[in-house]
């Protein structure tokens, strides 16, 4: 991502800035830094370098570019500090590395969080929806809010960055920097989506979170986690004591149990369940879909009944809208005000319907990418017509997982067409026989299975087969504007070929213009 920095930076003596860390080296009594990157490509005059290593190479190899560059020290690990002779700027040497940055770049940036309300979310499955809802509702109260996420990163109606970022939490200089810029820009809330990587590598570490919230542990990222046990561990590292002041956590299935214990048992975070059981804070039952996009259902909290609309079909994104319910009150927002922005809340790429003029199909674009995503979204489709289902899964990533997600569209759909996703590196072909490979093994009797090369191929041959009476949902990229391949990044949208594909866009030719109007 390009790093978006704050207009003005007050300089800060470097042995402030590592007080208390525990850092080797010689610090320097007379530096004074103004800034900080791991990148050398972005260093400016006056600051810290961040040597971290790599895939490929350590980040004390360009410690010499940083230098020149005008960085006024360097922060590495032992590895790094081997590399790193005759540098005429401090050297310091952090057993932690990473968790030593974070800390840093909340000092440098004045530490914004502690003037924020600051809300996290993490879960496999639905972060960036349960933020959009927590924003809509923050909006509705009258909040200035900021959000920062997988579809990037927005104050209000704008959106800060003007190339998506890559990752769904920003490393921590970025991270801070942000909170900076927002404070800077008159934000008073911002929700967070913190990924599991996120936590693992330290990103968040120097934020205390007013409220954290844990939605669900599904299949995913173990191409980095390896085990599920690994990647429970990671999230649930955002509800270890100093985390979170108020920890609030969907509690029917077993993690969000194990963590609702784990918050119990340390009791230095207020502890808010949700879910279905009787037992719960804030239980969601009784809901009902509201045909074509939407559902609502009752939540009971504190002995009284609330009516509780979406303008998002799907039980799992009422789960959502229950957590930012919660989290919303937990912040001090008006329930009222609440209820009224969950109500009226969209989110691009999330169930987002594609407007293609009268007569045409019901379409959706969702960014589900695991199988418990694709089930959640296909299943509130269900009953509106003819299902279609275009799936594609991402290369370099969980490989274990394609079958799975293959075999569940194959499940509900009536036609399931499997075609190509981001393949990054890999063969576009090995990943879809793997894909494939499940759906023939779940594909039901009456019901089609297609392999079709090329993601722009599939969705015209789904929409070339559709009519009124058929719902077409296209999985896997959702907000993205842009297909990895292995050599290059196309643009790519898949609001706009669907609409291509159809032969007609929306009002004004514009397949996006009322795509938050459902």
């Amino acid at each position: 991502m390009t790093s978006i920095r704050p207009t003005e930076t007050t300089a800060a003596p470097l042995t402030e800035l590592v007080a208390g860390l525990g850092l080797v080296g010689d610090i320097g009594s007379s530096t004074l830094i103004t800034g900080i990157s791991l990148s050398s490509q972005e260093i400016l005059p006056g600051w810290l370098y961040v040597a971290l290593p790599g895939r490929q190479r350590h980040g004390a190899d360009f410690a010499r570019a940083a230098v020149d560059a005008g960085a006024a020290a360097v922060l590495t690990d032992d590895e790094g500090a081997a590399r790193l002779t005759g540098l005429e700027v401090p050297v310091l040497v952090a057993g932690d590395v990473r968790a030593a940055m974070a800390v840093v770049s909340a000092r440098v940036f004045g530490e914004p969080a502690r003037r924020l309300t600051t809300l996290g979310v993490t879960g496999t499955n639905g972060k960036t929806t349960t933020v959009a809802l927590i924003k809509a509702g923050l909006m509705a109260a009258g909040r200035v809010a900021g959000t920062i996420g997988t579809i990037g990163f927005g104050l209000g109606g704008e959106e800060l960055n003007s190339s998506r970022s890559t990752v769904t939490t920003p490393e921590s200089p970025d991270l801070q920097a942000l909170l900076a810029v927002m404070e800077e820009r008159g934000a008073d809330s911002v929700a967070v989506e913190v990924s599991s990587h996120a936590m693992a590598l330290s990103r968040v570490d120097a934020i205390e979170f007013d409220v954290a919230a844990f939605l669900n542990l599904g299949r995913d990222h173990l191409d980095f986690h390896h085990t599920l046990e690994e990647y429970l561990a990671a999230k649930s590292r955002l509800f270890e004591p100093g985390r979170a002041r108020t920890s609030v956590v969907w509690t029917d299935d077993s993690a969000g149990v194990e963590i609702a214990g784990r918050v119990a048992g340390h009791g230095q975070s207020r502890l808010i369940t949700a879910g279905t059981g009787p037992q719960v804070d804030y239980r969601m039952s009784d809901y009902r879909p509201v045909h074509p996009l939407g559902g609502v259902a009752t939540v009971t909290r504190r002995g009284e009944d609330l009516t509780l609309e979406l303008s998002l079909p799907g039980v799992y994104n009422m789960i959502d809208a229950v957590v930012a319910l919660a989290m919303l009150e937990a912040v001090g927002v008006p329930v009222e005000a609440a209820l009224r922005g969950l109500a009226t809340a969209q989110i691009p790429g999330r169930m987002q319907r594609v407007h293609l003029g009268p007569d045409a199909p019901l379409t959706v674009v969702d960014f589900a990418h695991t199988p418990q995503a694709v089930e959640a979204a296909l299943r509130s489709l269900q009953g509106i017509g003819t299902l279609v289902c275009v799936l594609g899964c991402g290369g370099d990533r969980d490989a274990e997982k394609r079958p799975d997600m293959g075999a569940v569209a194959a499940r509900l759909s009536d036609v399931t067409i499997i075609t190509d996703d981001n393949p990054r590196s890999e063969d576009p072909a090995a990943i879809r026989a793997e894909v494939m490979a499940g759906a023939r093994r779940a594909q039901r009797p009456g019901t089609e299975v297609l392999e079709v090369p090329g993601r722009r191929a599939a969705i015209e041959t789904a929409l070339g087969r559709a009519g009124g009476d058929t719902v077409v949902a296209i999985l896997g990229k959702g907000h993205e504007r842009g297909q990895i391949l292995a050599d290059r990044t196309v643009d790519f949208d898949d609001v706009e070929e669907a609409a291509r594909a159809w032969g007609r866009g929306g009002e004004e030719g514009d397949p996006h213009a009322r795509a938050h109007d459902v």
